[in-house]
């Protein structure tokens, strides 16, 4: 008997050691840097799938849960074998930090379509997936029309998806890293780039969680003004999800127009230009240093530039009709936020024509290509270059200028009292460069397929800055089917290129293309 219970205990062991080995040590798995964190992005999909499930299925507009639900099963067997079948070193080499972020995005991308299509709201895959890189971009562009009389919960994935990508996956799955033991500041860096890393606090996953802390408070703010201008509790919190991640999703055909109240339009602008400004200011500033804000001479550019642009179109626009100053002034203001901040949202309906604003005085048009190029703040949730980096280029030609006048003359660019490196510069002069040349070539190609030069120019530089309305036929009254399908598989990419901010892709790309080549001469040496 005592034999017996030994062998019994024995067997217990080997088979207990032999789980752990399996479900903890995992020897079988395949080491890829690059699955690991696409799967924990994936996985971060499904409590936003199954919260529009939810609401799908005790709403009586449709009856898409099943699709909701098929989605998030979808989804969450795709994270749970990604991540069962991967792991990560423990060190992180950065061209795989670029292919993580990049194939994140695109990951996501890809799942968060399948309940759109499944649904069959938008009919083919195509559009589906267009409409679900727009939402992880937090760009705004959609090709749903009609959007009323879809199932309100496939309209609260749209919304759900921006407030998404809004922060940022990659940031979210970085509270998990360093519990494994990876580092991911490198991550963030990426996900948040600015001219140096600013850390809220020692530890990344810290970091992490008090930007998604912070950006919760700011969503659960942004629900609540919206109830007290006068919002359903669910329009409150799908605006909210989209004006927290200045995205520019509705799910009404008007967008904010549907509602025709300047008190919501007031709400949705300050929730705009919050999400515009650096969340790193804003948790200093909530820290106990309010003075953060006035320090900075980019938010000061910022807040300038808004306001001078916002004085000026409305004045341009009055100019146009001298009857409806108020009414001039309350388009050109929303008008300068939407665009500024990447918002995307617009407030024109058939009782405030006003607020289409591709249908402004060129004057006014004019100054809505420079807001759309320069975005918001770095650190933000906007797209955009970022101001930034305007001030930097702006100061480096006013150098380069000075130093060929005196070239003896040793001259620096500065924001404020810190001078920038030149590393930083070439970096910042590099990735403006990529985007006037992005922007040249898509609209090149855009226009090469049927558009016409205005909604081409514009609506490349709207997908590479993620602001979603152009100008011309894709003006914030109309969507994006105006342009042919092999037209919007070129601005998916440039949202892509865009919200990553050019170097992950394009990276991406060519360390594709050389593996490619170096392929192609093994095979030629066989």
């Amino acid at each position: 008997m005592t034999a017996v219970l030994s062998t019994a205990r024995w067997a217990r062991a080997v088979a207990k050691g032999a789980v752990h080995q399996l479900l903890v040590d995992r020897p079988w798995n395949v080491t890829s840097r690059v699955g690991f964190v696409v799967g924990l992005g994936l996985l971060f999909l499904v409590p936003g799938m199954l919260l529009a499930t939810l609401i799908e299925w005790g709403s009586s507009t449709s009856n898409s849960e099943v699709a909701l639900g098929l989605g998030a099963l979808v989804t969450v067997a795709a994270g749970v074998l990604l991540v069962t079948f991967t792991r990560l070193d423990e060190d992180l080499p950065p061209a795989s930090v670029f292919a993580a972020v990049a194939w994140t995005w695109i990951g996501c991308s890809f799942f968060g379509a399948l309940p759109l299509w499944f649904s069959g709201a938008l009919g083919s895959f195509d559009n589906a997936l267009f409409e679900a890189v727009s939402g992880m971009t937090a760009t705004g562009s959609t090709v749903l029309s009609p959007i009323e009389g879809t199932g309100r919960g496939v309209l609260m994935w749209r919304q759900i998806m921006q407030w998404y990508g809004g922060m940022g996956m990659v940031v979210l799955a970085v509270t998990i890293l360093p519990f494994l033991g990876v580092g991911g500041l490198s991550l963030i860096t990426v996900e948040a780039p600015g001219p140096t890393s600013d850390r809220l606090a020692p530890r990344v996953s810290s970091t992490a969680r008090r930007l998604w802390a912070l950006y919760g408070g700011i969503t659960v703010a942004i629900a609540a003004a919206l109830m007290i201008a006068g919002l359903s509790l669910y329009d409150a919190v799908a605006h909210a999800f989209t004006t927290a991640g200045t995205g520019g999703f509705s799910p009404y055909d008007h967008s904010i127009g549907h509602f025709d109240s300047t008190a919501v339009e007031a709400v949705m602008m300050a929730g705009m230009l919050i999400g515009g400004v650096s969340f790193t200011l804003h948790w200093r500033a909530m820290s106990g240093n309010p003075r953060a804000y006035g320090r900075s001479s980019e938010f000061r550019t910022y807040f300038i530039a808004v306001v001078a642009a916002a004085v000026v179109m409305s004045l341009l626009n009055w100019a146009d009709d001298l009857s409806d100053l108020p009414n001039s002034i309350r388009n050109g203001f929303f008008g300068a936020v939407t665009l500024s901040t990447s918002g995307g949202f617009a407030n024109a309906s058939d009782v405030n024509p006003g607020g289409d604003f591709a249908a402004w005085t060129p004057g006014a048009q004019a100054l809505l290509l420079p807001l759309m190029v320069m975005g918001g703040m770095t650190g933000s949730t906007a797209g955009g270059l970022k101001v930034l980096r305007a001030q930097v280029m702006a100061k480096y030609m006013r150098v380069g200028l000075l130093r060929v006048k005196h070239p003896q003359v040793v001259a620096r660019v500065k924001l404020g009292q810190m001078a920038v490196s030149e590393p930083v510069l070439q970096r910042v002069a590099g990735l403006v460069a990529l985007y006037a040349l992005s922007a040249l070539v898509a609209t090149f190609v855009l226009a090469a397929l049927g558009e016409d030069l205005i909604t081409s120019s514009s609506g490349a530089i709207s997908a590479l800055s993620n602001m979603g309305p152009a100008l011309g036929d894709a003006g914030p009254t109309s969507n994006y089917l105006v342009f042919t399908r092999p037209a919007r598989g070129v601005l998916m990419a440039l949202m892509l290129i865009g919200r990553l901010e050019f170097f992950a892709i394009f990276l991406v790309a060519v360390s594709a293309f050389e593996r490619t080549r170096r392929l192609a001469r093994v095979n030629l040496r066989r």
